[in-house]
């Protein structure tokens, strides 16, 4: 029995005695008062709590900076800005390739693809900024943890990927032999890269909502 119920059985047998009725009266009347007493629900404060009856615990609210908020927007912004320039460098890389091969003139293929590349190279320096920034702020976050973690993954593999194109880039100038090999190493790991980012900006797009 509760301690609410106690006192409240005890004041009333105390009431009872105290009336000027029988004492088998009383003693009748007071085994009336228990029996409902017990049977009453139990007070607000005894009945159960998520901790009594299993439940999980209501989830903390994660405040996040206005800077977080932020960089998201300048995060978001690039990686849609560098989706069409992949489109642009795969094209124009791909005219490069075949113009190297048949002996043409690519002084202004080199100089576009370059400029593309440099363009993805500047968004992408960007984005890994951002991205790792607000997954650090993100960390105690268990809303699509997961989801950013393979993001940040891919990410990173690309860029990596995107570093090691730029060092396999085929050399040579017009007039000098050139190697058919060196631009298939430099053209698949290109994709390879363009492949990652494709999938880590389509896993977010997707995936976070």
């Amino acid at each position: 029995m509760t301690l609410t119920r106690q006192l409240a059985l005890t004041a009333t047998i105390a009431l009872v005695g105290a009336s000027p009725a029988g004492a088998q009266e009383r003693a009748s009347f007071s085994q009336q008062v228990a029996a409902a007493v017990a049977a009453a629900p139990l007070d607000v404060a005894q009945q159960a709590t998520p901790a009594q009856d299993g439940s999980a615990p209501p989830a903390v609210a994660i405040e996040y900076s206005d800077a977080y908020r932020t960089r998201a927007k300048i995060h978001k912004i690039a990686s849609f800005t560098t989706l069409p320039l992949f489109a642009a460098e795969g094209i124009v890389g791909q005219k490069l390739y075949n113009a190297r091969v048949n002996g043409e003139n690519t002084d202004t293929l080199k100089t576009t693809h370059l400029a593309i590349a440099t363009g993805i190279g500047g968004l992408f320096a960007v984005n890994t900024v951002t991205g790792l920034w607000n997954l650090v702020e993100s960390r105690n976050d268990p809303n699509h943890r997961t989801i950013k973690l393979v993001h940040g993954l891919l990410m990173l593999g690309a860029d990596a990927g995107f570093l090691a194109t730029a060092a396999t880039g085929p050399g040579g100038h017009e007039g000098e032999e050139f190697r058919v090999e060196d631009p298939s190493t430099h053209r698949a790991i290109a994709f390879t890269a363009i492949g990652a980012a494709t999938a880590g900006y389509l896993i977010m797009l997707f995936g976070a909502h």
